[in-house]
C-alpha cells in the first residue's frame, strides 16, 4: 500500500514565526556551556552570549546585542537555498546561552567566559560568541590560545583596536588585539581588514608597524575588490594552527548599521562584509565573534539582523557551504 502521508519539510515553517518559546539562536536546542553536555549532543558549533560593554567609551547598549541578534533570528531559517544547505544537517549547532556576567567586573566576567568558550572548544564545536562591546573578544582568544600552539587573527573592524591600554585599563573594548598578542597569538600572523575613519589614534598604528600586524585600509579593499582582500589576509593569517575571526558591526557603514557604539560614515556595504566573512570562514574557523551591536540604538532590527546575517555565513562557509 503506497503511503500518501504528506511529508514534512523540516526547514519550513508551519506557523507564525514570533510564535512559541523565545530565548535561542534561531530556535535551536539550549545546551549547557559543558564539555560532555555537548558532546553528547553532537554539537559542531555552539552560540555564547557575552552581554557586557562596560568598557565602552562611546555609546552604550551593546549589552543588549546578544538578546536583540537572537530576538531576530526567527527571520532566518537554518536552510540556505542559495546552495541547498542546512545548518542543522551540517554542524547541529546549539545554543549555549549567556555568560553569568559579574556586574562592573570585566576580570570575573572573562574568567567565567574564558571558561565556557573553552568547554566549547573541548567538545570540538565552533564558539559563536555574541557580544558586548569588542571587549569580549579577550577571553574567546585566551581560550583559543590555550588549545593552540599557534593561532591566528583576522579582524574585520573599522578601528585598529590595539591600544595598550585605556588609561590604564587592560581589559577595554580598544584592546582586544593587543590582548591576543598578549596571549600568545603571533602579531605576524594577525589581519585587520576594513580599518578606516577618524578614530584610530597615531600610537595603535605604531603599535602594529613595529609588531609587524599587516593592517588592510578600507581604501585598500575600494581598489583591490574584496575577493582579493581575502586572498591578501588568507596569506597572512591562513598560516597558523587556527584561525580566530572577529567581526565587529561598527565595520559596516553606518547608514546599513547604526545601532552599534560607534557608527562608521562610508564604511563596508553589507555584500562586502558578507564576502569577507564567506571567504575568511571558508579557511576554516578556530572561534568567531560578531560584536557591538546595540539594538537600542536603532529604530529597526536591521543592525540585529545583520550581525545575526553574520554569524550564519560564518557557520555555514566554515561548514562548507558554497563548495
Amino acid at each position: 500500500m503506497t503511503d500518501t502521508t504528506p511529508q514534512t519539510d523540516p526547514t519550513m515553517w508551519t506557523g507564525l514565526l514570533h510564535a512559541g518559546l523565545a530565548g535561542s539562536f534561531l530556535g535551536l536546542p539550549h545546551v549547557a556551556a559543558d564539555a560532555e553536555a555537548l558532546r553528547q549532543r553532537g554539537a559542531g558549533a555552539a552560540v555564547y552570549g557575552l552581554p557586557f560593554d562596560a568598557t565602552n567609551i562611546s555609546r552604550t547598549g551593546a549589552n543588549y546585542g546578544p538578546r536583540g541578534i537572537r530576538e531576530v533570528s526567527c527571520q532566518f531559517l537554518t536552510y540556505c537555498a542559495t546552495f541547498d544547505f542546512d545548518l542543522v544537517e551540517a554542524l547541529n549547532p546549539v545554543d549555549c546561552g549567556d555568560c553569568a556576567v559579574a556586574l562592573a567586573n570585566p576580570e570575573r566576567t572573562f574568567e567565567r567566559a574564558q571558561t565556557d568558550i573553552g568547554a566549547i572548544l573541548d567538545a570540538g564545536a565552533l564558539p559563536v560568541t555574541f557580544g558586548g562591546d569588542h571587549s569580549i573578544t579577550i577571553p574567546a582568544v585566551r581560550a583559543v590560545a590555550e588549545r593552540h600552539e599557534d593561532p591566528s587573527l583576522v579582524l574585520i573592524d573599522t578601528h585598529l583596536d590595539t591600544a595598550v591600554d585605556v588609561g590604564g585599563e587592560l581589559l577595554n573594548h580598544c584592546c582586544p588585539i593587543t590582548r591576543a598578542v598578549d596571549a600568545g597569538f603571533d602579531p605576524r600572523k594577525i589581519v585587520l581588514v576594513g580599518i578606516s575613519g577618524w578614530m584610530n589614534p597615531r600610537s595603535e598604528l605604531g603599535y602594529c608597524q613595529e609588531r609587524g600586524i599587516t593592517v588592510i585600509w578600507l581604501d585598500d579593499l575600494w581598489q583591490r575588490g574584496s575577493a582579493r582582500i581575502v586572498e591578501e589576509a588568507l596569506a597572512v593569517a591562513g598560516a597558523g594552527d587556527g584561525l580566530y575571526l572577529s567581526f565587529d558591526v561598527d565595520s559596516l557603514d553606518a547608514a546599513h548599521v547604526p545601532g552599534t557604539c560607534c557608527p562608521t560614515p562610508g564604511g563596508l556595504t553589507t555584500r562586502e562584509a558578507l564576502e569577507l566573512v564567506r571567504g575568511i570562514a571558508r579557511h576554516g574557523l578556530a572561534g568567531i565573534d560578531v560584536v557591538e551591536t546595540a539594538p537600542s540604538l536603532d529604530a529597526t532590527p536591521a543592525s540585529a539582523l545583520i550581525a545575526g546575517r553574520v554569524a550564519l555565513e560564518a557557520m555555514a562557509f566554515h561548514a562548507g557551504a558554497g563548495k
